[in-house]
């Protein structure tokens, strides 16, 4: 009688070096001062009935109101979903996932880019000549969102960190058991 073949022994997975845990946070800090900016915009409820009234104007009071109520709570589930989804990612690169670290780069990449652009409109007058209003506050967290996320990316490219992820990548990938169970 043969006895059942042992079974590999997996080598464990690296531990994550401690910038990958500051990035991961410093991510989901990103993520949640963008809800918190968003969370301010909706709070102007003057200001969102005056720009549904102004794209609307044969609506009712009742239904501007309805309107504003209706697009704060969805503005509410997005930051929330937001706020989950860079938290599934960055979990997921803390765990050394290459995959979630190049997603979260280009989302953050994206945000500064439309950031600065924001930032140079408003300070240029740009913004102003049409007609939309950019707040100190607004500006305060881009600006910081904006340092938040370089400051995250740097991190999770230094030599030390991708040689985790190059780690963890070559501890998933075990070469397949033989035949026989050598």
């Amino acid at each position: 009688m043969t006895s059942p073949t042992p079974a590999r022994a997996k080598p464990p997975r690296p531990t994550p070096p401690k910038l990958v845990d500051i990035a991961r946070w410093l991510f989901i800090l990103s993520a949640a001062l963008g809800m918190v900016r968003f969370v301010v915009e909706l709070a102007d409820r003057e200001m969102l009935i005056r720009e549904l009234r102004a794209q609307q104007p044969t609506l009712s009071q009742d239904e501007l109101d309805a309107a504003a109520t209706g697009g704060i709570v969805f503005g509410l589930l997005i930051g929330v979903g937001m706020v989950l989804v860079y938290t599934v990612l960055a979990n997921r690169m803390a765990a050394g996932q290459n995959w979630a670290r190049i997603v979260l780069t280009v989302i953050a990449a994206g945000g500064i880019f439309l950031g600065v652009v924001r930032l140079v409109a408003a300070v240029s007058g740009f913004a102003a000549a049409f007609g939309l209003v950019v707040s100190g506050v607004d500006l305060a967290f881009g600006v910081v969102t904006m340092l938040i996320d370089a400051t995250a990316v740097a991190l999770v490219y230094q030599t030390s960190v991708s040689r985790y992820f190059r780690s963890v990548r070559s501890v998933r990938h075990l070469p397949p058991p033989v035949a026989n169970g050598l």
